[in-house]
């Protein structure tokens, strides 16, 4: 009995649907942890620089040395760009169309609302993949189970007596695609659970430096109190 039982011989006595459900469970298997393992890795990189990165934007001597300085520290990239992209806003000035009219602080503050808008984007590009995979696959297992039952049923019709090695084994085998959802949905699920909240810290700390940099920027260079209010720029996600 032992020898009907098993991964290959499972697969030997498989049909083209069992396969097939097998392969997308592996593929949405192989897919998610590619997608986590890239996604904390950018986290990690993140709660490792930022600190520093900020430290040293506020402590350098001028704009141009503190946006160099930034873009050096932030190995996520975030909030140098974050810097450039107000940087680079307030030196603006357009001087025809109809951004002619638009002040320095509305310039600064829609830059800093498009560079938010699209670093979120990024952040939590993947985490959608990671629901979908942590809702669909028990059903997908579950589907290869049904599938798989119904397939040895279906072996059995016309035997005048059924025993009992010949049904546990194909059983057993259809089993093995539940344990398979299971195996793909948990990890997923938990992953974007805590991808969601990492990526809420990450988009706080980076509103919080938004304000930061308008403040700085629109009122003659001064560096923004803690306690000084500051416009809304984007709201972060909950």
């Amino acid at each position: 009995m032992q020898s009907q039982l098993g991964l290959v011989n499972f697969w030997a006595n498989g049909d083209a649907v069992s396969h097939l459900v097998a392969i997308a469970l592996l593929f949405m298997s192989v897919a998610s942890w590619s997608v986590m393992a890239g996604k904390v890795w950018s986290v990690w990189r993140w709660r490792r620089c930022h600190e520093q990165a900020l430290a040293g934007f506020w402590e350098a001597p001028d704009l141009s040395q503190a946006v160099a300085g930034i873009c050096r520290t932030d190995e996520s990239g975030i909030l140098a760009g974050l810097a450039q992209a107000a940087d680079h806003a307030a030196k603006a000035r357009p001087e025809q169309g109809i951004g002619a009219g638009i002040s320095s602080s509305e310039i600064v503050t829609r830059a800093l609302r498009n560079h938010i808008t699209r670093t979120h984007a990024r952040i939590e590009g993947g985490l959608t993949f990671l629901a979908s995979v942590g809702s669909t696959a028990p059903f997908i297992g579950l589907f290869g189970t049904v599938w798989g039952i119904y397939h040895a049923l279906t072996n059995l019709a016309g035997s005048t007596q059924v025993v009992l090695d010949k049904v546990a084994g194909p059983v057993g085998e259809a089993l093995i695609m539940t344990a398979a959802g299971l195996f793909v949905a948990i990890p997923a699920v938990l992953a974007y659970n805590a991808l969601t909240r990492a990526n809420r810290l990450v988009l706080a700390e980076m509103d919080g430096f938004a304000h930061d940099l308008h403040t700085f920027l629109c009122t003659g260079g001064q560096r923004p109190q803690e306690t000084a209010p500051a416009p809304k720029l984007a709201k972060v996600g909950s």
